[in-house]
This record gives C-alpha cells, structure tokens and sequence, in this order.
C-alpha cells in the first residue's frame, strides 16, 4: 500500500509511522509532512525514505533540504508544496495536520480521488457539508482516525441505520473530571497536559480537559454517520476502555472495546476492509476488572455544551467555534488568560459573530476558510479588550 501522512510529525503522525515501520514490505510512502518541526521531519524521512518531504514553515525550506541533500527524497516547503504532497498518487491520505490548517491539502487530495483516513476533525467542523460534497463527487472514502468515531465506524451496521436508536461517544473526563469549577480557577498549563489515559498533541489534550474535543467530535459525528443531533450522545468513561457504542431497536447495544492506544484505530484504517495487526496492549477486562460511566456536567465543562447548539444553529456558528477555540487554546497554552476563559472566549466570540452579521453557513471551501480567519481575528480582538 502506497500511502501519504499529512502532520507527520504530530500524534497521530508518528503512530502511523511506527506502523509503517513495522511492515516495510507492505507499506510504501509517497509523502509526509510537517509543519515546523524540520528535526523530525528530517529523522523520519531518512529513517523512512519517503519519495517527498514538505515542510509548511518555508523560512527552513533550506534546513532540511540541505539534510536530505543526496539521499534522493524531493524536498517541498510551503503551502504549495502541503498541497501538491496531498494530491501525488497514493492509496490512501492519512489527514493529521492539526486545525483548520489541514482543510486545504485534505479536501486537495479528495479531489485527486483518494481515499482519506480521517485524523483532522476540523475538517468536518469547519466545512463538513462541503466536505462531505466533495467526497461524493470523487467518490473516495473517508476512514476516520478518531479512536470514537472509528469505534462507532466498527460497529455502525450501514443496512440497520433505521434501526439505530443512538450513538454513544465516549470521554476520559480529562484531568480534572472530578474537580469543583471553583478550583478549576487557578489550573496551571502543566496541569492541563496531564491525561490521564491518551498520550497526544498539546491543543487536543487541552480541547479533552476541556471538554471541547469531546463537543468537536459531536460535530464530526454528525456529518460522519446518518443521524439527528438528538441521536449523538456522550457518556463520560474514565477508564478509556470502551471508545464508542452503537443502540439499535431491538435493545442491543454493540460496543468497541482496546486499550488506549491511537495505532489500533489507524491499523483499522490501513487494513479496512480487512484487519491489519498492530502491537497495541492487549485489553485484560480482568485486570481491568471495573468500568464506569457518567453523564458529562456542562455546567463544570460548559464548552461540550458549546459545540452542541453551535451544531444545532447552523449558519457556520461551529466554524466560528472552531477558530475562536484554537485561538484561546493557543493563549492559555501560552499563560495569557485562564483555563476558565477558554469557554467563555469561545462563547463570547460566537455572540459576537453573531452581533457582527458574520453567521452564515459556507458554501465553499473558500467561504468556510474565511469564516475561519474572521473568527480568528474576532476572539483574537475580544482577548485583547478584556
């Protein structure tokens, strides 16, 4: 399989390079990205030897084209060379880069007609209608990534979906699950990167401490399968065990159980429609011995609620959510406002697009990106106010 990896140097990324690694004789890669991390960038490719190298930072174009020199990888920097990597001829596209940054190469390589395996879930939330437009007019598939969603996707019976009463999405709780809010006040960056369960990205382990990435994948759930908002429901699960549940009619209710380890729901993604062999710990339910479930609090962790009646608006509003969020992630993550603030930025900024006539749902890829940096620009000019 010929495959390329966009954000190949984030979570996701790496983990799909440990397997490739793992069976050269079954993988081939075409491809891999980086935004600005050229150190590795520049270790994986000549580990891995890829037939391109791009790196989104052009102002180290030079950096690791002088360290691949001679070893035959073509070199790439900018957003030009993102896309053109997103569109060479492979099997499939691993989508990985982080944020709406990913938008442009991912719905590039839809176009050339190649199958997605889905990790950017922006993508969705910022332009899913669109997105999923173009899907269909190529005609590719899209896998998705997400350890809930690629549950769901195990376990979703396409020719029972009028037999689908609802999905489950499941979440950790994060660090501060059984914290009061009043204490959340003072939560310190270091704090917030501790999960309990998953080892992943900065912005998305904030967005699970949050809550956010668990609204987020809401969003993505909705344009993903064939369901009503009131059909997505989540369930807070600490131990991590069971990623996603599928309720049907006749009372069944189908589970995904794995340790929580990314490489077993991009091993599916690799293999689908067979099964690949990844190296994940395999899950003891004896050892595990209890699981439990509880229903989020929106009131501790307003930002699920969030996401949900930005989804039930419409009008671009999770657009505006998605692009008001990576910027208060950005700023707590950088001790300019609170762990608190993060939501009600996002709130804010959503009430204010509003105010501001910005609401209006994207046609384009184009329009969606736009939308994108208006948000930007809005949460970014709120902070400054405050």
């Amino acid at each position: 399989m010929r495959l390329s990896v966009l954000g190949a140097t984030g979570s996701i990324g790496t983990s799909t390079l440990d397997l490739v690694a793992r069976d050269p004789e079954r993988f081939e890669l075409e491809a891999v990205t980086a935004f600005s991390n050229a150190e590795a960038l520049i270790e994986m490719a000549l580990r891995l030897r890829p037939r391109m190298a791009v790196i989104g930072d052009e102002g180290k174009r030079q950096v690791v084209a002088e360290a691949l020199a001679g070893s035959g990888i073509e070199v790439g920097a900018g957003k030009t060379a993102m896309v053109e990597a997103a569109t060479r001829p492979t099997d499939l596209v691993v989508a990985a880069i982080t944020g709406a940054a990913g938008l442009e190469p991912t719905i590039a390589a839809i176009r050339s007609g190649t199958s997605i395996a889905l990790a950017n879930k922006e993508c969705l939330v910022c332009a899913g209608s669109v997105f999923l437009r173009e899907a269909t007019a190529a005609g590719v598939t899209i896998l998705p990534v997400d350890s809930e969603h690629n549950a769901i996707f195990q376990v979703f019976e396409q020719d029972n979906v009028e037999r689908i009463e609802k999905i489950i999405l499941t979440a950790s709780g994060g660090p501060f699950r059984t914290w009061a809010r009043d204490d959340m006040v003072t939560v310190t960056r270091e704090q917030a990167l501790k999960h309990p369960n998953w080892s992943m990205g900065a912005k998305i382990t904030i967005d699970s401490a949050t809550l956010m990435n668990k609204g987020l994948e809401v969003i993505e759930a909705f344009h993903l399968f064939p369901l009503a908002l009131e059909q997505i429901d989540v369930l807070v699960h600490p131990q991590s065990v069971i990623h996603g549940m599928v309720q049907y009619a006749d009372g069944s209710l189908l589970a995904q159980l794995g340790s929580p380890d990314m490489r077993t729901p991009i091993s599916h993604c690799l293999s689908w429609p067979r099964r690949g062999v990844a190296p994940s710990r395999r899950l003891d339910l004896a050892e595990v011995a209890t699981l439990t479930f509880e229903r989020p609090d929106l009131e501790r962790f307003p930002a699920l609620g969030l996401a949900r009646a930005a989804l039930a608006r419409g009008e671009g509003t999770t657009t505006v959510l998605n692009g008001a969020n990576e910027i208060a992630v950005h700023a707590f993550l950088e001790g300019r406002i609170g762990f608190l603030d993060i939501a009600a930025s996002v709130e804010a900024t959503i009430e204010a697009a509003d105010r501001h006539g910005l609401l209006r749902e994207p046609a384009t890829v184009e329009a969606a990106l736009e939308l994108d940096g208006e948000s930007r620009k809005l949460a970014t000019s709120l902070m400054k106010a405050r």
